[in-house]
């Protein structure tokens, strides 16, 4: 108790010092949790897919429709439970500024599909009910303050036209990974009016989502399907939906190598400056520790005062780091609207918050530390503090 009342008296000597460099932690730990957010919410859509689905479409691109009359050919292939279908829509809403996704679904095979997608009984059955229905999540519900029985016109880029859809409930999500930024309307509403104005590209979808009944059969399944349609006019390509969601974060690859790189650059940079402060301290207080060591104190313990100080002053400034990465990355969040569906800050990233401060308070003394314990008495006591 008294080597800790020591410590935290040294900490504070000199005040201006300390709190200065306790400053540069706190904005160093809020910008390595911050930043590590981003790099979970770039992946979040792929950590929360379910390793019991599949995505099969077009083996050339997702531009490319597939024929709806795949679906009752991959039910028959040994391993499927069950098939659903989806189509990117692209509508906008007032303004190019309201970005959010938006899918034409097959709803009830699909809601089967997305058990994550919690929804009331009886906003599921009016969503059924309404050829012209739409559910959407509570996060893009809360945003723009629809509430249910509203009706929400979206402005067709890939079809043309203004579509109303009348909005029969508001989903949540089974845990704080679920996406609730996404709207759903019924796919055979936007397939009608397709073949009014192009018939040819009627009965056609964007993809198909393909239940496993043994999540372990994935790949012998994924081939399968894609062996049926080979050497077709659409040959389709079958991957692991977890797969398919790294997809789209590998084109943004280079981005989030450096965000990771920066990360980790702004932990080396507090790290130096911290050292540098504990060295002016290990440095200034030199005649202390060597009367310390006359007095029978081991150089072991002249280190620990070192240490501990140096890591009272990182982790003061690191928890006061972590509890304002919550309320930055809340505000980053509702910055960024829909952009980050999914951002929260992790556990694992306050463990490594925790990790860093530590890491920054022992790299800092350890050099100091080392120095000060190797001093001869006699050249200790000739230093002036």
């Amino acid at each position: 108790m008294l080597v800790a009342l020591l410590v935290l008296k040294n900490a504070f000597r000199h005040k201006l010092r300390t709190t200065l460099t306790m400053v540069g932690i706190v904005v160093a730990i809020t910008a390595f949790g911050l930043l590590r957010t981003i790099v979970d919410a770039w992946y979040a859509g792929a950590n929360a897919s379910s390793s019991a689905r599949l995505v099969t479409r077009s083996s050339v691109s997702l531009v490319f429709p597939l024929p709806l009359t795949y679906a009752q050919k991959i039910r028959q292939v040994p391993g499927v439970q069950a098939v659903s279908w989806m189509n990117w829509f692209g509508g906008v809403y007032i303004t190019e500024r309201n970005f959010f996704p938006q899918f034409a679904v097959d709803a009830a095979s699909f809601l089967d599909l997305y058990p994550e997608f919690i929804l009331e009984p009886e906003a599921r059955k009016a969503f059924l009910l309404d050829r012209q229905g739409a559910i959407v999540g509570r996060k893009l519900a809360d945003q723009f303050g629809w509430k249910v029985g509203d009706q929400i016109p979206l402005r067709g880029t890939i079809y043309p036209g203004t579509w109303t859809f009348n909005l029969r409930g508001i989903y949540d999500g089974a845990d704080k990974g679920t996406d609730l930024s996404q709207m759903f309307f019924h796919w055979d509403l936007l397939n009608e009016s397709i073949k009014k104005l192009y018939p040819r590209r009627g009965d056609q979808t964007g993809l198909f989502v393909v239940q496993l009944k043994d999540p372990q059969e994935a790949a012998e399944v994924s081939e399968a399907i894609d062996a049926m349609f080979k050497n077709s006019l659409a040959e389709t390509l079958s991957e692991t939906e977890k797969a398919f969601q790294l997809s789209f974060v590998a084109m943004t690859e280079a981005i989030l190598v450096a965000i990771q790189a920066v990360s980790f650059v702004v932990i080396v940079i507090i790290m130096a400056v911290m050292a540098n402060t504990m060295a002016m301290t290990a440095r200034e207080r030199g005649a202390e520790y060597a009367t310390l060591k006359t007095l029978g104190f081991s150089n072991g313990f002249v280190a620990l005062l070192i240490f501990g100080e140096s890591l009272g002053i990182a982790l003061i400034g690191g928890l006061a780091g972590i509890a304002l990465t919550f309320p930055v990355a809340h505000a980053f969040a509702e910055a960024m609207g829909t952009l980050f569906p999914i951002f929260f800050v992790s556990e694992e990233t306050v463990a490594m918050q925790l990790g860093a401060a530590m890491l920054v308070g022992v790299a800092a003394a350890a050099l100091p530390a080392w120095n000060t314990a190797r001093v001869r008495i006699v050249d200790g006591l000739r230093s002036i503090g």
